[in-house]
C-alpha cells in the first residue's frame, strides 16, 4: 500500500483517545501515567496479537488456542530467569537485561516450535473447516494448560522484574514505571520489523498476496503451504515473546494465562480486522490505553470497556480499521 493511499483517520484514533482522556482524568501527572501504563499494556498485547492476525488473513484459521503459546512463553522465561539468578539479581541493568533478552529468546524458540507441532498434528487437518478448527483449538489449548501443570506445577508462580527494571522515573510530579517504557520500546521495535518485513522483502510480499488472492500465488509456482507453516510458527513465536512480556507485566504467572488474554486478542484483531497488522496495532493501543484509563475513572465500566470499544468501532468500520480480506 502506497503512503498516498493510506486511510489516515483510523491513525487519529489514538490521539483523539488521549485528548478526551485529558480533562477527565483532570491531573497531568496522573493523566502521563495512565497514558505510559496503557500504552505499555497495549504494546504487550499487540506483541502476542500481531502474529495471530496474519494467520487469521492469510490462512483463514480460527485458532482459539493461541493462548497456549504465551502461557508457554511465559513459563519458559521463568526457568530460564530463575537459572540466572547471579544476573536478575544484580543491580546493574544491562546484566539484568542480558537475562531477560535470552530468555525471551529461548522462550520464542520453543513456543515456534511448539507451534510447529500444533500446525502438524491440530490445524492441518481441519483447514477449511471453521467450527472443527474452533473446537480442535480449544481443546489444544486445554491439553497444552495441563502439561504446563504436569512440568511447572497448577500453582501461579511469581515472575518478579529484575532490580535495574523496577521502580520509575519521575517527570516532574508524574512516575513512570521503567518497564513500562521498556515494554513499549520492545514493541515499538516488533512493529517496526514486522513493518519492514511485510513492505520491503519479497517473504512480505508473498505473505500480501497470499493475503489478498492466494489462488494467483500458488498459480505463479509458490508453495503456499510452506509460507503458511512459516507464518503460523513466527505467531506462536511472538506469542511466546508477548506471554514473557505479559508475565513480567504481571509479575506471576499462571497456566490459564493464555486463556484470559485470549478474548483481549481477538478484540484487538477484530477492530483492526483482519491480517492487518497496522489494525493490530491501532486496536492494542486503543484496547490498553481504554482498560487503563476507565479502569481509572469508573472501575466498573472497565468491566466491559474494551467491549463496548469493539462496538463502537465495528459500528463505523464493520470489517475493522484497515481490513485487507473479505472473509
Amino acid at each position: 500500500m502506497k503512503a498516498g493511499d493510506l486511510d489516515l483517520k483510523p491513525l487519529l484514533l489514538v490521539p483523539a483517545l488521549l485528548l478526551v482522556a485529558l480533562p477527565l482524568v483532570g491531573s497531568f501527572p496522573t493523566w502521563l501515567t495512565l497514558t505510559v501504563a496503557g500504552l505499555a499494556m497495549g504494546m504487550i498485547i499487540f506483541i502476542i496479537a500481531s502474529g495471530l492476525t496474519l494467520v487469521f488473513g492469510l490462512m483463514d484459521v480460527l485458532n482459539f488456542g493461541h493462548g497456549v503459546f504465551i502461557a508457554l512463553g511465559a513459563f519458559v522465561a521463568t526457568s530460564v530467569l530463575g537459572a540466572m539468578g547471579d544476573w536478575t539479581g544484580s543491580a546493574d541493568v544491562w546484566r539484568n537485561l542480558m537475562a531477560v533478552f535470552p530468555a525471551m529468546l529461548v522462550a520464542m524458540l520453543v513456543a515456534g516450535a511448539v507451534g510447529l507441532a500444533f500446525e502438524r498434528f491440530i490445524v492441518r487437518p481441519v483447514y477449511g473447516n471453521h467450527l472443527k478448527q474452533i473446537l480442535i483449538t480449544m481443546g489444544g489449548m486445554i491439553i497444552g494448560e495441563e502439561l504446563i501443570k504436569v512440568i511447572w506445577g497448577p500453582q501461579q508462580i511469581p515472575l518478579p522484574l529484575p532490580p535495574g527494571l523496577q521502580g520509575s522515573w519521575f517527570i516532574g510530579d508524574a512516575a513512570v514505571e521503567k518497564y513500562r517504557v521498556f515494554a513499549v520500546v520492545i514493541g515499538v521495535a516488533v512493529f517496526a520489523l514486522l513493518a519492514w518485513t511485510l513492505s520491503r522483502t519479497k517473504v512480505g510480499l508473498l505473505i500480501r498476496a497470499g493475503v489478498q488472492d492466494r489462488e494467483m500465488v500458488e498459480s505463479l509456482g509458490y508453495r503456499i503451504r510452506r509460507l503458511f507453516v512459516g507464518v503460523f510458527v513466527a505467531g506462536s513465536a511472538l506469542a511466546g515473546l508477548g506471554g514473557v512480556m505479559w508475565g513480567l507485566y504481571q509479575q506471576s504467572v499462571v497456566p490459564q494465562m493464555g486463556a484470559q488474554v485470549n478474548i483481549l486478542i481477538f478484540i484487538v484483531i477484530i477492530i483492526g480486522g483482519l491480517g492487518s497488522t497496522l489494525g493490530a496495532l491501532i486496536g492494542a493501543l486503543m484496547v490498553g490505553l481504554m482498560a487503563n484509563y476507565t479502569g481509572f475513572l469508573a472501575p466498573k465500566v472497565a468491566l466491559f470497556s474494551n467491549i463496548a470499544l469493539m462496538v463502537g468501532i465495528l459500528l463505523w468500520r464493520p470489517q475493522g480499521v484497515y481490513p485487507v480480506t473479505n472473509r
